[in-house]
């Protein structure tokens, strides 16, 4: 007898994805698509679910990346502070990127963390503390700074605290 398997046939619950991403690689990733209503727009962003618990660092938001790339500058983060890096946040930071770019990790007040990053109030027992991963336009300006590119500011607002 032969078994085929259809992947169309497979189909797995939120909870357990990222209960299978956390007990895989210790945190997971939750993409978050954007929204558009009549008082607002959000960006696409996604977040950490288990960076606290793993490493001590707040879990981390980056808004305005698809979610692989999202997933990979997040990895950067956690397997450094996994190595034993101390993480800065509130300033900005040169090493952590390639080309030595440069990047801050601004915290976010608990209101702000809970409306951009819900899943972590059913999958976090501590209390919750979050970062924005601020990362450069392609001319190497931040965010918040005056050479950034006006057209990224909707997609990469900056929420946390600088």
């Amino acid at each position: 007898m032969t078994v085929t398997f259809d992947p169309a046939d497979f189909t797995i619950s939120h909870r357990e994805k990222i209960e299978w991403m956390l007990e895989t690689n210790g945190w997971a990733l939750e993409a978050v698509r954007p929204t558009v209503d009549d008082a607002q727009a959000t960006p696409a962003h996604a977040y950490s679910i288990g960076v606290t618990a793993l490493t001590g660092f707040p879990e981390i938001l980056v808004v305005g990346l698809a979610p692989a790339t999202a997933n990979d500058v997040i990895s950067v983060a956690v397997d450094a502070l996994k190595g034993g890096t101390d993480i800065p946040t509130g300033c900005e930071l040169v090493g952590l990127l390639d080309g030595e770019q440069r990047c801050a990790f601004a915290p976010l007040n608990d209101e702000v963390a809970t409306s951009w990053c819900p899943a972590l109030e059913e999958f976090t027992t501590q209390s919750i503390s979050v970062v924005q991963m601020l990362y450069p336009d392609r001319q190497g300006f931040l965010p918040y700074e005056a050479g950034y590119e006006q057209r990224m500011r909707y997609a990469q607002p900056v929420i946390g605290q600088m």
